[in-house]
């Protein structure tokens, strides 16, 4: 008991250390900036309606976060999410549904019969991924996935409306750029994983209220604290343990999870004996942005299903939040990775994005409003050979937690998570703490 632990940071990972500490006997206090909880994937409010800063979805292969989730609360059934089985529709152009068959002929079935794909394509498509997994979905050297994807004789029409659309949505990273060996990674654990797996799992409510302010609840619950608009300036060293300089004063903590987005961690460790090359490596992260584009229409516009894929513009994939959230005739649009439409103003973005939804769907004409948030730096740039840091640090009792770690997946929710409980094992150990409560 008495052990103190600060976690700098109340994003995904930092939340998810919390949780797993808080679990222990451990005082976890948790500092977070901005006034609301989730990081570079949480909730926005405009016009009295909670919004999304992207639409983050989750896959069934998200064990880590799940699990999470199960622990504060949050379960299946109390109807903060739906579960789908894999559908990706580009209404009128592709659809490749699961089958309902156990792995892979789930998959396989799902290619060889959608929709859209000429018949050599979708062998093609179905041969690509049985090649994957007969080598383990390994590559001897990473390249981009559009190297991959050219190497493997994937056609036009499959690139176009699954290969290249699942990078972007998995890796946020364009295909010329992005790493092969994560993508198959992402194909390993979804799509060859069993069909619950490869299913879909689509937020009811507002991104902060899926995990984050559950598990701040959690947190609470077992004598820990999560102070809100509170920032830390930086993490120094003191006697056995650490000082936190942050906007209300000094405190003394044992052990720290710098849980921060990476282009803020050089800056608020550098006080700290780390390697030089460390925090010059994390500050030299390429960063990838995510827009969200809303567009409100009348209460009876929507789209023909919850989630559809887009073509022939600027957004990639359209959510109907009508359906998910109850927010009647509020369309969001997202559009992943670097592009030319970062030099587009607002204004000018959601008039493209309207104009894409219009042609396609006869019923979205005119939007009473529109709103676009911009994360600009929502992801890491996941490209070929990238080395990330690991979540262990050469001070025992300081770690690194965020999607930006080292892991197999790409910038993440589950990355993210998965990073948050192996730095509170980490600090476990460090601090001799091994007594876990259910």
């Amino acid at each position: 008991m008495g052990r103190r632990v600060a976690i700098v940071g109340g994003g995904w990972a930092g939340m998810a250390a919390a949780v797993e500490l808080s679990r222990s006997d451990v005082q976890v206090t948790v500092f977070e900036a901005a006034s609301m909880l989730g990081g570079r994937a949480r909730a926005v409010e405009y016009r009295g309606l909670k919004l999304d800063n992207g639409a983050h979805i989750m896959a069934g292969a998200y064990r880590q976060t799940l699990e999470l989730m199960r622990k504060v609360g949050v379960h299946e059934s109390s109807g903060h999410f739906v579960r789908e089985p894999l559908d990706l529709h580009f209404p009128g152009l592709f659809r490749l549904r699961a089958a309902r068959l156990p792995r892979p002929l789930h998959l396989a079935a799902g290619l060889l019969t959608c929709r859209g794909l000429p018949l050599a394509q979708r062998i093609g498509a179905a041969r690509f991924m049985h090649t994957a997994r007969r080598t383990g979905f390994a590559l001897d050297t990473d390249i981009s996935v559009d190297a991959l994807l050219t190497r493997s004789g994937q056609g036009a029409h499959v690139r176009r409306f699954l290969w290249e659309p699942l990078c972007l949505a998995a890796l946020n990273t364009r295909p010329q750029d992005a790493s092969a060996q994560v993508f198959l990674n992402v194909l390993r654990d979804s799509l060859n994983g069993t069909r619950c797996d490869s299913e879909l799992l689509l937020p009811r409510c507002d991104l902060s209220a899926l995990f984050p302010a559950p598990a701040a609840a959690f947190v609470g619950a077992r004598g820990g604290h999560v102070r809100m608009g509170c920032s830390v300036r930086a993490v120094q060293g003191h006697a056995a343990g650490f000082e936190i300089e942050h906007t209300r004063g000094n405190e003394h903590y044992d052990a720290v999870v710098c849980a921060l987005p990476p282009y803020r961690v050089a800056e608020v460790l550098a006080p700290l004996p780390l390697p030089h090359g460390l925090l010059a490596d994390i500050d030299a992260l390429e960063h990838e942005p995510i827009f969200a584009v809303y567009l409100q229409y009348d209460e009876g516009a929507g789209l023909p299903q919850a989630m559809v894929g887009l073509d022939g513009g600027l957004a990639q994939w359209a959510f109907d939040r009508g359906r998910l959230q109850g927010q009647a005739g509020l369309i969001c649009a997202v559009i992943s990775a670097r592009g030319p439409h970062q030099q587009l103003t607002h204004e000018q973005l959601a008039e493209r994005v309207a104009h894409q939804l219009r042609a396609r769907f006869a019923r979205l004409r005119t939007p009473q409003w529109t709103k676009v948030i911009a994360e600009k730096r929502a992801t890491f740039s996941c490209r070929a050979r990238l080395q990330r840091p690991d979540q262990a640090t050469p001070l025992p009792r300081l770690v690194l937690a965020g999607d930006y770690t080292a892991s197999p997946y790409p910038g993440t929710l589950e990355a993210a998570t998965r990073s948050g409980v192996r730095c509170a094992r980490l600090l476990m150990e460090a601090l001799h703490v091994h007594h876990v409560h259910p």
